[in-house]
């Protein structure tokens, strides 16, 4: 058998498909692994290229490959896709992917550290928690509402229908609905506790990192987003400009283009999704106090002036990303711009 110089690896569970190919692409392997036996094959195999797709357990598989000696890259799933031969199953999955990480074009995930995956796991689980803590408050606003009891929107105007359901004296809500609504109450009580403390954790990671501080300088940019972003964009080098970095988070328009005609969509939405919630947030709050007598740029102005609401925060957003793009790549702090000279 030849030596091995690239080696596909589709992973799973349990069962792993292994497709491998010699330097001058001759296929000299075809094999099933279970995952007690493969870092042993990986141990034994001499240096090679191993590609595998991005997915949950991709880069602890990444970082244990390496550490065998191999080096590994780690493919988008989408990229992959274009070198699946007919029907997808485990072997062509890994023969594709032992097709495209040889691509000279190909682009790559930056395969993470156990570090960056626990600070991941903390913004992950605080997402979690929101969305829970939002998901009950809905329903307990609804089932109020049933009751004739309105509050307006926001963690602050539920805490008056909370205070109606605590009431033990209050006879307005009958006694079993009451019950029922003490522990939707209770239950937004206590993932706020929760929610808290992990706000306390992520603030005080992101107030010990240098390039944290700095992105905290840019407008719309808090604790939250700073932690998302150091998690997220991991060599921010990679992109070549401020538009590519928001064209990768989604916050560009969809391309079509045939013949010569280019058409342009609503924005994309790839990417992370986390991240460009958060960013949208931002400059969501950003106009709000705009509304309210912040002195905005003026391009923002004008924007809010011809365009819809809506329209204007992604492409405030979109300049958001590109600032932190700017700040990661050339250092520094954010500085307010100067105004134009007159004329």
């Amino acid at each position: 058998m030849e030596a091995i110089a690239t080696a596909g690896l589709d992973l799973a569970k349990s069962i792993f498909q292994i497709h491998a190919v010699d330097a001058s692409g001759v296929v000299v392997m075809r094999r099933t692994l279970r995952r007690a036996n493969l870092l042993d094959f990986f141990r034994r195999l001499p240096r090679c290229l191993v590609g595998m797709e991005a997915c949950a357990t991709a880069h602890y598989w990444a970082r244990e490959i390496q550490a065998c000696g191999h080096e590994v890259k780690v493919i988008p799933p989408i990229y992959v896709k274009a070198y699946v031969k007919r029907s997808k199953t485990d072997a062509a999955d890994a023969e594709a992917i032992c097709e495209a990480v040889t691509r000279p074009t190909m682009r790559f995930v930056p395969i993470k550290s156990e570090a960056q995956q626990a600070a991941e796991i903390v913004l992950k689980t605080r997402e979690l928690l929101v969305r829970q803590r939002t998901q009950t408050a809905n329903a307990l606003r609804a089932h109020m509402m049933e009751l004739g009891f309105a509050a307006a929107k926001g963690m602050t105007n539920l805490e008056k229908l909370a205070d109606m359901v605590r009431d033990p004296t209050s006879q307005i809500i009958p006694d079993l609905a009451k019950r029922a609504l003490l522990e939707m109450v209770e239950q937004i009580d206590a993932l706020s506790v929760r929610i808290e403390s992990l706000d306390a954790d992520i603030k005080a990671s992101v107030h010990s990192d240098d390039v944290s501080r700095r992105l905290m300088t840019i407008p719309g940019v808090g604790p939250i987003i700073a932690a998302t972003v150091r998690v997220v964009v991991h060599d921010a080098g990679g992109f070549k400009t401020g538009r590519d970095l928001a064209a990768w988070l989604g916050l560009t328009p969809r391309a079509h283009s045939s013949g010569g005609k280019e058409k342009l969509g609503s924005i994309s939405k790839r990417g992370n999704a986390q991240l460009r919630t958060l960013l949208i947030l931002g400059a969501t709050s950003i106009i709000k106090l705009g509304k309210r007598g912040l002195k905005l740029p003026e391009w923002v102005a004008g924007l809010i002036a011809r365009k819809p609401f809506k329209v204007v925060v992604v492409a405030l957003a979109n300049k958001t990303a590109r600032i932190i793009w700017a700040l990661l790549t050339k250092g520094g702090v954010y500085r307010q711009p100067m105004p134009a000279a007159a004329v």
